[in-house]
Formats: structure tokens, sequence, C-alpha cells
């Protein structure tokens, strides 16, 4: 029995305890499922003081449609849910103000938590809650041609860590790189490389050179307007298979993957699929003659739209009046491509929040191509594609845009928190093998987990000394509470075992690292249901707290408690708590796509 199983074994039991308790008022509502174990189960909360319970059930919500008070209730109804459990101990309900507190026998949820745990390694908090079902997710998305600066890292991480995520939890799971590869940026780029590119050498630093074309472009488009109306034609060029401007595409489009490639090998970042909006070109047509079939779509001011039922959305475009198609031409085309190929069950798309209102819009069209078709509801993807949006990445507070040229590269950052990371190693332990690879890993982890602080909606200020900080709440504290422990296993020198006797661990500080432990499981699932790994990165936090409390503890002399001492029946169980931490700290990190040292 795992934590979930504690969970369904009070839900039965309170299920019935509701019915019985309250027979009338339980008939009265004509909802069978109100109070039914489901109901229950979804109803769970957590309570914010540990030795409060494990989990809670708010009757004082339900008090009106129950006629009573809600206090009374949860008393009653406590009372009833402990009658059926009967001898069972392991679960015990108490009425609190109005809530159903329920707590776990201690001794029972650390051999159930800690057995499972060594049992299965990293496969703790594996599940088949996915079913197989098919996902797909949309991250990174750079543009080729323009560097790969801080701003494009929060998509990824969060994209390449939700990759992760569901594919540990059963899911089918293929993450895409769709990239920027089309559209009247090429037109630009194309115009500023016939105009000044006879200087630009291409075999070093290409791409930052590329950026320097482009700036310039933006620069000298301020002082004449006729270069943006000279971009769109050579653009328009491009998508008519002019063999010039294909030629130049193509060798732009090598120089960028090849790039793309080394910064996602450094950040450790996969892909199951790498694809580009020209993938798209041939597929545009077909679906803007759907459109116009289901009658959707109108000529205004010379540009073909679709207006949308919904006053708060401007039409969309699908094509200017120069014929040229758009981005959401090519978005809206790889959605019915993707929903064909893959009738995926969810597909994500990991962009910034500021393109809210874009897919709006474009989820929107399909939402009414679908209805005007008279698809069946079982064949739809509304409501199966989600923008997962997340707030900026802001440069001592200023947002970074290219065509200002006002971009970090993240390659500099990198290669900044490195080494530093180095100089930390070479500080305090210069005898460490492999020093260049640790202090890789370490400056990876810094800068991948400074984007996880915070919740995905809000904006992160990327600040350096908070970045790169290896004390308090970052990527260097857990990969290093992760080192101490691997190093306290190895100092051990013995076998970890099940044969302990965990009623040994009955100090506050062990109890509370075993609760977190048996959280790992909920947790994952809780980072799916809300599309966001900073639920892992602050559970780690905590957990590596609590870690450090029971590390630290002193005994009744004030003298710290040791993990490993002369009692060999103590320092066993001790050190497979231990274990226990270190295997989950090590599988949350590489959730969030960071390493974890053995060694700092």
């Amino acid at each position: 029995m795992n934590k979930d199983q504690f969970k369904q074994l009070f839900a039965d039991k309170a299920a019935q305890a509701f019915k019985a308790t309250f027979p009338e008022a339980y008939a009265a509502t004509g909802k069978k499922e109100v109070f039914d174990a489901r109901f229950i189960l979804e109803h769970l909360e957590k309570p914010k003081d540990p030795s409060m319970g494990r989990f809670a059930f708010p009757v004082f919500r339900y008090a009106k449609l129950l006629g009573g008070k809600p206090p009374d209730i949860a008393a009653g109804v406590a009372e009833e849910t402990n009658r059926l459990l009967d001898d069972n101990a392991i679960c015990t309900a108490e009425a609190v103000s109005g809530f159903i507190n329920v707590r776990v026998d201690p001794t029972e949820l650390a051999s159930r938590t800690l057995g499972d745990v060594l049992s299965r390694e990293s496969h703790y908090g594996d599940s088949d809650f996915g079913q197989n079902r098919k996902y797909l997710i949309e991250y990174c998305s750079a543009n080729i041609a323009k560097p790969y600066g801080v701003g494009h890292l929060r998509s990824t991480i969060i994209g390449n860590s939700l990759r992760r995520v569901y594919k540990k939890l059963g899911f089918d799971v293929i993450g895409i790189n769709y990239l920027g590869d089309w559209g009247t940026q090429f037109g630009k780029m194309i115009m500023a490389y016939r105009m000044w590119g006879e200087k630009v050498n291409l075999e070093k630093d290409a791409v930052k050179q590329l950026l320097e074309l482009y700036v310039r472009f933006h620069d000298e488009a301020r002082k004449d307007p006729t270069l943006d109306d000279e971009a769109r034609q050579a653009f328009k060029q491009l998508e008519d298979g002019d063999s010039e401007a294909v030629q130049l595409w193509e060798r732009l489009k090598t120089i960028s993957l090849a790039e793309l490639d080394r910064i996602h090998d450094m950040l450790g970042v996969e892909f199951d699929i790498i694809t580009g909006e020209s993938f798209l070109n041939d597929k545009m047509e077909p679906l803007i003659e759907r459109l116009q079939k289901a009658g959707l779509t109108e000529m205004s001011k010379g540009a073909l739209v679709v207006p949308l039922d919904d006053p708060n959305l401007p039409p969309c475009m699908l094509k200017k009046g120069d014929g040229a198609t758009l981005y959401a031409t090519r978005d809206l085309a790889g959605l019915i491509y993707r929903w064909e190929t893959y009738h995926f069950h969810e597909s994500l798309y990991v962009v910034g929040t500021a393109q809210s209102d874009y897919f709006k819009q474009a989820f929107k069209v399909i939402s009414m191509l679908e209805e005007a078709e008279s698809v069946p509801r079982a064949d739809r993807m509304t409501g199966r594609v989600k923008h997962i949006g997340f707030g900026w990445v802001l440069f001592e507070g200023e947002t970074m845009a290219t065509r200002s040229g006002k971009v970090i590269f993240l390659e500099d950052v990198i290669d900044r928190a490195v080494a530093l990371a180095h100089e930390k190693i070479l500080e305090k332990n210069p005898s460490l093998d492999a020093i260049d690879a640790t202090a890789h890993n370490i400056g990876v982890g810094a800068v991948i987990f400074s984007q996880f602080s915070v919740r995905r909606h809000k904006d992160v200020n990327f600040d350096w000394d908070e970045v790169l900080s290896f004390e308090g709440e970052t990527g260097p504290y857990l990969q290093y509470t992760h080192a101490r422990l691997c190093s306290l296993l190895r100092n051990y020198g013995k076998d970890i075992t099940s044969k302990i006797d965990v009623a040994l661990l009955d100090n506050v500080e062990e109890r509370r690292v075993i609760e977190l432990l048996a959280d790992f499981p909920e947790i994952i699932e809780d980072a799916a249901r809300t599309y966001d790994p900073h639920v892992i990165a602050a559970y780690l936090l905590r957990l590596a707290a609590a870690l450090n409390k029971f590390y630290q503890r002193k005994d009744e002399n004030g003298r710290i408690d040791k993990i490993i001492s002369d009692n060999q029946a103590l320092s066993a169980v001790r050190m497979v708590l231990v274990k226990s931490v270190q295997t989950v700290l090590g599988e949350g990190l590489y959730l969030l796509g960071m390493e974890a040292p053995e060694e700092m």
C-alpha cells in the first residue's frame, strides 16, 4: 500500500460514513456521486502544518448541502469513519474545525515508502497514469539565423522537463522542436545579406554575425521604410522557389541547426522530432480551401481572414494582400497535420504568455472549422490543444529583443556559470576527479534551476548573483546535497538492505523526511496536471531542507546525532533513509533536466 492507497482506504470508508451519518441529506441531493469515494479523493487537501495529518477533507464546503454545522458534520463523519476502519489503525480520522484530518501510522508509512523506494530505485514514482496516451510537446521553437539567447531558455527547459515528466507517468510523448525557418524575417535576412553579406565570414561565429546583419537592417529600415517592402518581396521570392533565395535560406538553416544542436548538447536537452514552418508549405493551401469551403473566410482590405465569433479577438489573417502567408497560416496547417498524424490526447505549445491572444485565435479557428464540418466530438482536437504559457525572462529588469540587438547569449551565460563552478571546486575540493565535467554539470544546473525558481506564469529576472549563487535555494545547493549523500553512502561502505527496523525512525526530523518521500509520486502528477516543473523544484528544496535538519539533528546532550554510529541497527535504518533521499533527489533533478553529481 502506497500513499495513494492510504487515501483510497480513507475515501472508501468516509464515503460510507457520509451516507450512514446523513442518509436524508445524502438522498435529497439526488446526486449519489457527491460523496462517493472518487469525489472525496478528488477533493482531499494537504494541511499546511504537517503535524495536523497527512491529508484532510474540507467538510465546511458542503455544510449547507448536509444541513448542519461544519464542526458537527466533521465530528460525526470522523467517528463513523474510524468505526468502519475498525482495527485497521494505519489510518485515523479526526475532526478539526470544518475538516476531517487523517493521520497515517508513521511506522506503516515508513515501511511501505522506504521499501518502495529501495525496490524501484529511479523508477520510484513511475506509473501507468498516462495509459500510453499520445502527448505532443512543442518547445524551444528557436528561429534559424538568430542567436540562442537567454530568452529561448525558458521554453526549452520547461518543455524538456515536461517531456520527462509525462514519460515517467506512462504517456507516449513526442517532443517537438518547431523551428522558425520561414516568414518575413527571412526576407529581411536575405536583403541584409545581399546588401552587406560580402564582408561576412560565415565560417566563424556565423550566427552572431547574422544577428549583426539583422539588427543593421532594422536600423536602416527605420531611416528608409522601403526596405521593409523589399524584404517582403524577397520572402515572396523565397515562397515562390527563387533559386538564389532558396540557396541562401538553406545555407542559413544548415549553419543555424549546427549551432542549435551544440547548445542543446550543452543543456542536455532532447527532442524526438525537429521540424520547421517550411515543412508545412504544401499543407497551407488545403487548409485554406477547407476554411473557404466551410464558409469561414472573407476578404478584408485585400487580405484573406477568418472573422472570429469573439469581440475580444481580431480576425485571423491567412494571407496578406500580396498573397504571402503568415505564421498563423502555417500553425493552423500544423495543427491539422499533427491531429491527423498522431490523434493526440493533448498537444502542448510551450510558448511565452505574451502569445496568449494569438493561440486563442488559432484554437478558435480550429473550433469553428470542426463545428462547421460537423466533426463528431470524439474526433475533435478542440480542447486537446493547449498553450502552456510562461512569463518573461528579464535581464536587469528589461526584456530582450533581437531586432535591437539586446540579446544575452545563452552560451555566454553557461560559460560564466561553469567558470564560477570551476573556481568553487578548486577552492573547496581541488583533488576532485573530473573537475571540468563536474563544473559543467553544476554551471548548467544553476542556469536551468534559475528558470524553475518561480511558477511558470511569473517573470524570471535573470540576476547574475542569484543565478550563479551556490548557496540558498539554488540548483547547486540541491546538487551538493545529492553529492553529500553519495559521499555518506560511500563512507558507510555496507550494503543497503530492506531488512531494517523502521520503528527506530521515531524522531520528528526523520518522520518529516519520510512523509516528503511518500509525497514524490503525487508531486510528479501535480507537475503534469499543472504543466509546471516548478512544482518539482519547490518539492526538492523542501526535501533537501528536511534532510539537512535530520543530518544536523542534535541529541538530548546537544551533540550532533550522527547518522552512522555504534548502534548498528539504527545506523542501518538511517542509511536506508539516506539512500532513499539520494534516489529521489537524483530522479527529481533528472526530471528537471539537471545532472546529479556524486562528488562536488
